[in-house]
């Protein structure tokens, strides 16, 4: 019978971390992936934890992105097609 390769061990926390899906709203996934940027810039983890985390923080990245992008898309169509400066005051 073949043996099976067993895989790096790694805390319930992480794991989960590391295979949830997308955070349902732009913060969540913010506060997320500025959590990964501390891990990462730590320093303190394994290597194939931090090519995990660096794979999830990539994945959050394109998620807010891709928010923000949409949320420009619909200041645009709500502006006329012109998209004018945000006047905070």
């Amino acid at each position: 019978m073949p043996t099976v390769p067993r895989t790096p061990k790694t805390t319930a926390a992480a794991s989960a971390a590391d295979t949830a899906p997308i955070a349902i709203s732009y913060e969540a996934a913010l506060q997320e992936l500025e959590q990964l940027v501390s891990q990462l810039d730590a320093g303190q983890l394994p290597l194939d934890q931090l090519l995990t985390r660096y794979q999830r923080g990539a994945e959050l990245l394109a998620f807010c992105r891709a928010r923000l992008e949409a949320v420009e898309n619909q200041i645009q169509v709500l502006e006329g097609g012109e998209l004018k400066p945000w006047d905070a005051a």
